[in-house]
């Protein structure tokens, strides 16, 4: 939707690059939703059953509501959602209920305060994203997920506490290995804190067990509460890749079709879009592209640093310019 962000992130967007006078995209650079609705109606047609809105903060595009209301009429889609970081969600969540969106992903990755300011560029008060949390559930944008990305020394001491504060509350909250998405996160084996360790901590306060999958391509493990309070997810894209499953496309905020979330470059849908291609010949572009993708970063990497604690110096796309 936008490659902006309200929040600055360290392992996303950090402060000291995305700084007040960064110049982001200028606007006639995004796909307009007209074209967004074009090329959903496109991947729809080829099979897609789920369309996902991401950012930057998706939140931040003016008339968001408008797009979703578009792409709620698209026949065939079973699942439209949106991920954000919920900071503007409390004043949002009824008008996108309204417009169709089904539900959303929430990125939390603290209930801590002075954590909170630290992972989100300080900027920002934790109520707000809570706030955020509330409004949507009352709205009935439901189920809601939230996301949580671990860093070693930084946040990891919290596991605990977030699966605490959501279990019994009918939210979902997924617990993600920290990953060398971008270039700019100044990412290191040792920061990740693998899913099995996750899974111990959880386990130490909590009775859980595993769940099977919905369908295949699911990327979160998932375990429930021996109790019936509910679900809790792990996504292990370092320890445990899962590339041979994948079934995810991204579109980027300018138009380029990304394969894979640890891509080096993309697909131009855009300038054929705006050029006078047909429905048919950006399908069969966007056949193409898919057909021959070869993407297994995540599968590479730990090849590569199994018993190594390495950086990750391979050019990539930014997180912001292609969501989660």
């Amino acid at each position: 939707m936008t490659d902006r962000c309200n929040f600055r992130c360290p392992y996303c967007m950090p402060a000291e690059i995305y700084g007040d006078s960064y110049s982001f995209l200028p606007r006639p650079e995004l796909l307009t939703f007209e074209e967004i609705e074009r090329l959903a109606e496109i991947f729809v047609a080829l099979g897609a059953r789920k369309v996902r809105i991401t950012g930057g903060e998706p939140l931040l595009r003016h008339g968001l509501p408008n797009l979703i209301e578009q792409l709620a009429r698209i026949e065939g889609i079973e699942d439209l959602t949106l991920t954000t970081n919920a900071y503007l969600l409390a004043d949002q969540a009824r008008a996108l209920k309204e417009a169709g969106l089904q539900r959303v992903t929430v990125s939390l990755d603290s209930l801590d305060e002075q954590i909170f300011q630290h992972m989100t560029g300080g900027r920002f008060e934790l109520q707000r994203v809570l706030a955020g949390i509330d409004a949507a559930e009352r709205a009935g944008l439901l189920p809601i997920k939230i996301n949580c990305v671990v860093q070693r020394g930084v946040n990891d001491e919290g596991i605990v506490d977030l699966a605490r504060h959501f279990k019994g509350s009918g939210h979902t909250i997924r617990f993600i290995e920290y990953m060398d998405v971008g270039t700019l996160n100044g990412w290191e084996l040792s920061h990740v804190v693998p899913a099995r360790e996750i899974l111990e901590r959880i386990e130490s306060e909590f009775a859980v067990e595993p769940v099977d999958s919905d369908y295949r391509g699911e990327v979160a493990q998932r375990y429930r509460y021996t109790d019936g309070s509910g679900e809790v997810g792990i996504i292990a894209s370092v320890t445990r890749p899962f590339c041979n499953d994948c079934t995810r496309v991204r579109l980027s905020t300018e138009g380029r079709m990304i394969t894979c979330l640890f891509a080096e470059t993309g697909t131009d849908l855009k300038t054929p879009l705006r050029t006078g291609a047909s429905d048919e010949e950006l399908a069969e572009l966007i056949c193409q592209t898919w057909g021959r993708r070869e993407d297994r970063y995540s599968e590479e990497r730990t090849e590569h640093t199994t018993g190594a604690d390495i950086t990750s110096p391979r050019p990539k796309i930014e997180m912001y310019q292609i969501g989660g």
